[in-house]
């Protein structure tokens, strides 16, 4: 018997890649849309987002549906991989029609992953087109894969006792609303159980030395929810910040001076809106199971 899916690819129509160097330690994930695309918005906290086309997310910009987002180690080098999932929906005859051609609006953040494995390597345009290439509705994989390859947490610490952190997703529903998650966890706090214990701190499931000033440069939780519930963009804003305040509940201390965390939340608008205060409880949920998922593997 199949087992149920519990991760976004369990909202109808959307579609997770990866790509994923372990041995550079470094990768990145691609979360596709349905091809008419998905109503979208963000929320960016921290003071080193890095981010492509975060500003059109915001709810006063013209735009209200993208294609894909991409998530990507690298730091800012790892953006170039949205050059290559832009070429792949293209191909695919995906994008915002203009007079000249249809144009594909990928959403892109990054982590910070250098000092982990080989700074050489990144994700760039043909690492990107193999994740959105490779895309499908199968239960997202989790773990060290993809944009969570080489994350880690609880860097307030001595170097040595850095732990990993990995990449995460969840599927919530009830009330007759749903919503997926997928995370990228890679916080300069720990990562915290339902009971306040430690998953992933200093000491637990050890990482190695990445660098004696690893807390300063190396950290960002990205986040990116689906459902099929109808939005409106200022309400997708909404939602993105409920999604980032969820962080708090699981990651301490979160949205640190140390921290760029980026939240997306998207919605393909196939089914009637739900109620506001239910979806608000299921994205701060489901926030919390992907996080969880990412280190508990």
């Amino acid at each position: 018997m199949t087992p149920l899916n519990s991760t976004l690819t369990a909202v109808p129509g959307f579609r997770v890649g990866h790509w994923t160097h372990l041995e550079a330690k470094t990768g990145c994930t691609v979360v596709l849309c349905p091809p008419v695309g998905a109503v979208a918005s963000a929320s960016f906290l921290g003071p080193s987002p890095g981010t492509r086309e975060g500003v059109l997310l915001a709810p006063d910009k013209k735009i209200e549906r993208i294609h894909a987002v991409l998530l990507t180690g690298g730091s800012a080098f790892g953006l170039s991989a949205a050059t290559g999932v832009v070429r792949f929906l293209e191909e695919q005859g995906v994008g915002h029609p203009t007079p000249a051609a249809k144009v594909p609006l990928v959403a892109s953040a990054v982590v910070y992953d250098l000092l982990v494995g080989d700074s050489k390597v990144r994700p760039g345009e043909a690492q990107g087109y193999e994740a959105a290439s490779t895309a499908t509705t199968d239960p997202v994989p989790i773990g060290l894969v993809g944009a969570g390859t080489g994350t880690t947490a609880g860097k307030y610490g001595p170097p040595e006792t850095i732990a990993r952190g990995g990449l995460g997703s969840s599927y919530v529903a009830r009330g007759g609303a749903s919503v997926g998650c997928v995370a990228v966890v890679n916080p300069i706090g720990d990562v915290v159980g339902p009971s306040g214990e430690v998953l992933a701190g200093p000491g637990t499931g050890v990482h190695g030395p990445i660098g004696t000033k690893a807390a300063e440069v190396t950290n960002t939780t990205l986040l990116v929810l689906a459902t099929s519930h109808a939005v409106t963009k200022p309400e997708a804003k909404r939602f993105a910040d409920a999604a980032q305040a969820a962080l708090a509940r699981v990651i301490r201390p979160s949205h640190t001076p140390f921290d760029g965390d980026a939240a997306f939340f998207l919605s393909s608008a196939d089914l009637p809106a739900a109620d506001a205060l239910l979806m608000t409880a299921l994205v701060q949920d489901a926030v919390q199971e992907a996080v969880w998922s990412a280190i508990e593997r």
